[in-house]
């Protein structure tokens, strides 16, 4: 049933990070055909846009390192936003080669993890993004800003709402189009994200109360990238949406962690962000019950449940089958176009 709440955006679209920020974190490298089918599966639920994979030196992330090999086999996927992670001028060198058309670039809020994931002060890292940034903007390249940390972090404790501010107008002022700002380690609750968005407005960076994709120009569009560690992701997005931001990432199943901060747990998982958006009125453009099937597909590749609740309750005794069935496969959406051979 639906029970819509005054002051919520009347669209929300989501960023899908499932193939990057979700499979990134698994210890087993997914093949990867299995990595294309799982996007060509999300788009056909509707998901119009998923975060492919990261241009990231191998050495650091394993599990990403068939970039190269995964993204042309996504060319098929029209009308589908395909946004790749670039670290630095080699990772946009790479990714635009092969046609990418939206990158993002990911900084610290803190010191600790900009030196475990960077290897950099939070400055130097901003440093080393700006001419990257200049060079995606002026190929005419979409660019997103994740910020790390903005909340909390395992080192440093409770990250102060002014640093976080800093660096956000840092984010805005090399071009930016948006900025996703992350509860990396799961310890957000709403004040505190309440906290956040008011402090950003003050400081002309407010929410524009529309995606990213319809909103007007000017400044950055804000997003939220929650982690359900201690199962506030949820409440915390609606605070985010009672604040106008209509930009949400989430990952399918609720995939996904940081390698860099070990108690960062998975994401929010899709599933539940869009059994909350459609129980609100709020339209996404995604087919629950296809993304449910296919979060219970890609549970079985990896040899385990999916974490979803939604997706638990929804695929019943399939969700927690961990090897793939004749009636799975029979059963399971079909691709937007054709299967891998």
């Amino acid at each position: 049933m639906v029970f819509p709440m005054e002051g919520l955006p009347t669209r929300v679209r989501i960023h899908e990070v499932g193939p990057r920020d979700g499979l990134q974190n698994e210890s087993a490298i997914v093949p990867v055909e299995v990595k294309a089918e799982f996007i060509r599966r999300l788009a056909a639920a509707g998901l119009s846009t998923v975060e492919a994979t990261s241009f990231v030196h191998p050495k650091w992330v394993p599990q990403l390192a068939d970039a190269e090999e995964l993204y042309p086999r996504l060319a098929e996927l029209e009308g589908v936003r395909l946004p790749v992670l670039v670290p630095n001028a080699r990772g946009l060198e790479r990714a635009s080669a092969l046609g990418a058309r939206e990158v993002a670039v990911f900084a610290s809020a803190t010191e600790s993890f900009a030196k475990a994931n960077l290897n950099r002060t939070v400055d130097g890292a901003l440093e080393m993004f700006e001419p990257v940034v200049a060079r995606a903007k002026s190929a005419g390249l979409r660019v997103r800003g994740y910020l790390s940390m903005c909340f909390g972090d395992p080192w440093e404790g409770p990250v102060p709402v002014d640093q976080v501010v800093r660096v956000c107008r840092a984010l805005a002022g090399m071009g930016c189009d948006e900025l996703s700002l992350g509860d990396t380690i799961g310890v957000a609750t709403p004040g505190h994200v309440h906290a956040l968005l008011t402090a950003l407005g003050t400081a002309g960076l407010p929410a524009s109360g529309v995606p990213a994709d319809s909103a007007p120009p000017g400044g950055p569009t804000l997003a939220v990238h929650f982690h359900d560690t201690y199962g506030q992701a949820l409440s915390n997005t609606l605070a985010a949406l009672q604040h106008g931001v209509a930009t949400v990432d989430a990952s399918a199943g609720g995939l996904g962690g940081c390698p860099y901060a070990r108690s960062a747990t998975g994401n929010l998982a899709t599933e539940d962000l869009v059994w909350m958006l459609h129980g609100l009125g709020i339209e996404t453009g995604v087919d629950l019950a296809r993304l449910s099937a296919t979060s219970t597909w890609m549970a079985q590749q990896l040899g385990r449940p999916s974490p979803s609740r939604t997706v638990r309750a929804l695929a019943g005794p399939a969700a927690s089958s961990t090897s793939p069935s004749s009636a799975e496969s029979r059963n399971a959406p079909d691709s937007p176009a054709r299967k891998e051979q």
